[in-house]
């Protein structure tokens, strides 16, 4: 199922949504070029979150006054901001693009576009977090922006529960336009979440995102977007 439309008209142009997808689209041509090259690995462990070095370059920085803890500290919370914006499959970046396209215009309509680009920002970064704290042992880097993409369905789906969503079933070669609820797209798009591996880029060594870990970052968007929108009413 292919989402391509809302019925909620935008009474201005969603210029931030437009800037996130390019910045995305950008930033993957740019990942697309370094794993030609052979240095994605070394990219997406230098910039991705990587759960063990934070926790422990905040472990020593706060107990064991480590000065030069504190850099890796600040290093890798911007690592929270950048991640977003990374993607390690070609599944991951388009499914993450088009739920954007579709849902992010309308979001940005409501709060406005510089309290957009905070949300989005905030909630991406949220989610890291909450990732972290879920396994802070890991040493696997986590990329993506799917933190924030569920948490712009969950402002969503709490503002319009009712809302249709013009979508494409693709049966083989005969696509067939439907519209179907927008609370239907909270469960259509954590069923999404397990083609993301398809289409992955070469990451060495050890690859990016444990799907358990990954899935609490999603459920924390989610819950970040719903309880936004809720606290803005």
């Amino acid at each position: 199922m292919i989402p391509i439309s809302d019925n909620i008209r935008c009474r201005s142009k969603p210029i931030i949504n437009y800037w996130l997808i390019g910045i995305n689209l950008v930033i993957f041509l740019w990942e697309l070029k370094l794993e030609s090259s052979g240095q994605l690995g070394y990219f997406i462990n230098s910039w991705g979150v990587i759960p063990a070095q934070i926790s422990g370059a905040v472990t020593n920085a706060l107990f064991f006054n480590n000065s030069a803890a504190w850099i890796i500290v600040v290093w890798r919370v911007f690592s929270l901001f950048f991640a977003i914006f990374l993607h390690g499959t070609f599944s991951q970046i388009l499914g993450n693009l088009l739920f954007l396209w579709v849902f992010g215009k309308t979001v940005e309509n409501i709060l406005g576009h510089g309290r957009y680009l905070g949300f989005y920002l905030a909630s991406g970064a949220i989610a890291g977090v909450v990732q972290i704290l879920a396994e802070p042992s890991l040493t696997v880097p986590l990329i993506g922006g799917n933190g924030a993409i569920a948490a712009i369905l969950g402002a969503y789906i709490l503002k319009f529960p009712q809302a249709k969503i013009d979508t494409i079933l693709p049966l083989i070669i005969v696509y067939i336009p439907i519209q179907l609820p927008a609370f239907f797209y909270i469960f259509w798009w954590f069923v999404q979440q397990l083609f993301y591996g398809i289409g992955s880029l070469n990451i060495p060594p050890v690859g990016v995102n444990q799907s358990g870990v990954v899935f609490w970052g999603q459920i924390a968007g989610l819950l970040i977007g719903a309880a936004f929108m809720r606290l803005k009413r």
